[in-house]
């Protein structure tokens, strides 16, 4: 999924992140609330949890909101009634999309996704109709390029990773799911810094899209994670760096 993970790579360096911090924080407190509803409060017996929490301090969300968010899950109120949610469709160019939403009711959730497929060129499908396209894999991205870049390489491998991407500056890690904890600290053991790590879904296979359609493509993408319900948006689709680079959202 090398065009996805390079967009996720530009979004960082134009600062898309920051200017959108503060539906960041809701979005990763909602994350905390579901994953302390599910498996506990303790980071250190949920696994979940702590991941939720160590992205959170990856896009500077204060310690004592994070706090908030897992007493609001386990001492009831509105964490508890929030439920995670998997909606499917495809967008322009054939591309398949599977988007996770954190919702406490899915009567607003679900039309909002569904707007937003619709204004830009893509629709909802069934559950089921695009799921068996992705694997649950752990990524982990690090900013380096050249000498560096073969260094996070070994380092990666020999942590544990059953495959390592480079491609002009970004190294993209992936695990099997239980090896993920595993690999990351192995790497930060090593003083190699993460742009990001998480669970998420990797494509089996990937759609090329040119650039008529990309331009759409990524409106749609980016409309899907503006939404405050959604959590993540996976996709298949692989743009070409240049298009990549000129595509404006």
């Amino acid at each position: 999924m090398s065009g996805h993970s390079k967009w996720s790579q530009i979004k960082r360096q134009k600062g898309v992140a920051d200017i959108k911090r503060g539906n960041q924080f809701t979005k990763m407190a909602r994350e905390i609330m579901v994953a302390a509803k599910e498996g506990g409060p303790s980071p250190e017996a949920n696994f979940r949890l702590r991941l939720a929490i160590d992205r959170a301090r990856g896009v500077n969300m204060p310690k004592d909101s994070i706090q908030r968010a897992i007493e609001r899950a386990t001492g009831g109120g509105e964490g508890t009634q929030l439920e995670s949610v998997v909606y499917e469709g495809y967008g322009p160019g054939g591309v398949s999309l599977m988007v996770e939403a954190t919702t406490d009711n899915r009567n607003r959730t679900a039309p909002e996704i569904r707007a937003a497929f619709g204004r830009h060129g893509g629709k909802l499908a069934e559950s089921g109709s695009v799921q068996w396209l992705f694997e649950q894999k752990g990524v982990i991205e690090i900013d380096a390029d050249g000498e560096a870049a073969e260094e996070v390489s070994l380092v990666a491998i020999d942590a544990g990773a059953e495959d390592v991407q480079t491609d002009e500056g970004l190294v993209t890690v992936y695990t099997a799911p239980k090896d993920f904890e595993r690999v990351k600290r192995g790497i930060e053991a090593a003083g190699i810094k993460t742009a990001s790590a998480e669970l998420s879904m990797r494509p089996t296979s990937t759609v090329r899209v040119g650039q008529d359609a990309a331009q759409t493509l990524l409106r749609l993408v980016e409309a899907l994670e503006d939404l405050d319900d959604v959590h993540k948006v996976h996709a298949n689709f692989d743009i070409p760096e240049d298009v990549l680079q000129t595509a404006s959202v």
